[in-house]
This record gives structure tokens, C-alpha cells and sequence, in this order.
């Protein structure tokens, strides 16, 4: 049996494999052997245990401030190539009537710092973020249609990008250098 506290194996126990290290991305050409799916909230976290689809258990250790996107590669310890998928997790889909009124609820959306994401499909244009019902009466308030969708999130990469700070943060980064300053 495992000690909870510490994780040390007792001697009935053999020692668990330590689990495999990814912690660079792989731009290269070479395709991936095995795939990592995370939800957004996930794929933001530059440290964290997970377990590949083939059962493999990994440990992350990527630059901070790395966000993972679905389609991108990652090479492990061991050299293998491994593709990071956008799981599907619960969103809301808002619609407007108008150009106008999509740029508005993207507006109060983005005040509140809101990871959004802007599509379109043949129904129209949409923002999708994760599920919250205040904000979603907020954008029902606004005059959106709202529905409840299922489905990979790809938000845009705004304040998520490497670079931006709010003055302050402790991040070191500066956000949105302008005219070489």
C-alpha cells in the first residue's frame, strides 16, 4: 500500500515508473505516435501530470506562459512526438443580429477578461466561452441568442499570449510594445 503523505512504495509495493517528461514543443515534420487531449483550462498550465491516450502517464514542463493549442506537437523525453487535442468541454454559443451587436457582446465580454473565442459557421458569426450563467445573462441581456454547445475550445489569443502584462502582474513581460518602446 502507498503512503498518501510522501508516495513512498512499501515493500509489498513496487515502485511506480516515473512518469515521462514532455517539455518542448516539436515544430518539426515528424508525425506524432501518441496524442494528449486537455480541455482549455488545462492546456494553459505550463506544469502538470496527465496520461496519453495510449495510458502513458506524463509530466509537463513547459516555458511559463506556454498555451497549448489543439493541433500541436510536443516532443517527450524518450523522442516521441505526441499531438496535443482540444478536448471538447462545455461552452456557450452567443449569436447576434447584427455585426453591431456581436461587437458589443465581444466588448463586455472582453472587459471582464473572458477567454472568447470568434467563429463562423453557415448560421452566422458566434463568440463561444466556457459555460457561466451570469455571464450568460449578461449576453441574453444584450440581446444575444445563447446556447448551450459541446465542443473543443479554441479561444482567441489576446491577454493569453506570451508578452502581454497587465503593469504590475510580476510577469516581467510587456504588454503591447509599441513604436520600439
Amino acid at each position: 500500500m502507498m503512503n498518501d503523505f510522501n508516495m513512498i512504495p512499501t515493500a509489498t509495493e513496487p515502485a511506480a515508473a516515473p512518469p515521462l517528461l514532455i517539455e518542448a514543443l516539436y515544430d518539426g515534420d515528424a508525425a506524432p505516435v501518441d496524442t494528449l487531449e486537455l480541455d482549455f483550462n488545462y492546456r494553459t498550465k505550463s506544469r502538470l501530470r496527465a496520461r496519453l491516450a495510449s495510458g502513458a502517464e506524463v509530466g509537463l514542463f513547459l516555458p511559463r506562459g506556454t498555451v497549448l493549442r489543439g493541433g500541436q506537437k510536443l516532443r517527450a523525453s524518450d523522442g516521441r512526438i505526441v499531438a496535443v487535442v482540444a478536448a471538447a468541454e462545455d461552452l456557450l454559443e452567443a449569436r447576434c443580429a447584427s455585426a453591431v451587436d456581436l461587437a458589443r457582446a465581444a466588448f463586455h465580454l472582453g472587459n471582464r477578461h473572458v477567454a472568447v473565442e470568434v467563429g463562423r459557421d453557415a448560421e452566422g458569426d458566434w463568440l463561444r466561452l466556457q459555460t457561466d450563467h451570469v455571464l450568460e445573462g449578461m449576453l441574453l441581456g444584450l440581446g444575444a441568442s445563447v446556447r448551450a454547445r459541446r465542443a473543443p475550445f479554441e479561444p482567441e489569443a489576446g491577454a493569453y499570449a506570451p508578452g502581454h502584462q497587465h503593469p504590475g502582474d510580476g510577469s516581467g513581460a510587456r504588454i503591447h510594445m509599441m513604436a520600439g518602446q
